[in-house]
């Protein structure tokens, strides 16, 4: 995932940041199409930390689905 941050500097904004980018990155989707806020919650529980590099891309794919907007 594009986002890169020194050990021990994550948080929510990097996080965030950090998702925005996981979403928009292949050009096919922006993050008005996801409810971002939701996906950083699941997967701040998920990863037990705001770092999400911990999480594997497919497990992310799945929570960002779920969080896609009509």
């Amino acid at each position: 995932m594009p986002v890169a941050c020194p050990p021990g500097a994550w948080s929510r904004e990097v996080a965030t940041a950090y998702v925005v980018a996981a979403l928009e990155t292949k050009g096919s989707a922006s993050r008005d199409d996801f409810d971002v806020e939701s996906i950083v919650d699941v997967s701040r529980v998920v990863a037990d930390s705001w770092d999400f590099t911990t999480i594997d891309d497919e497990i992310f794919w799945r929570i960002a689905s779920r969080f896609l907007r009509d």
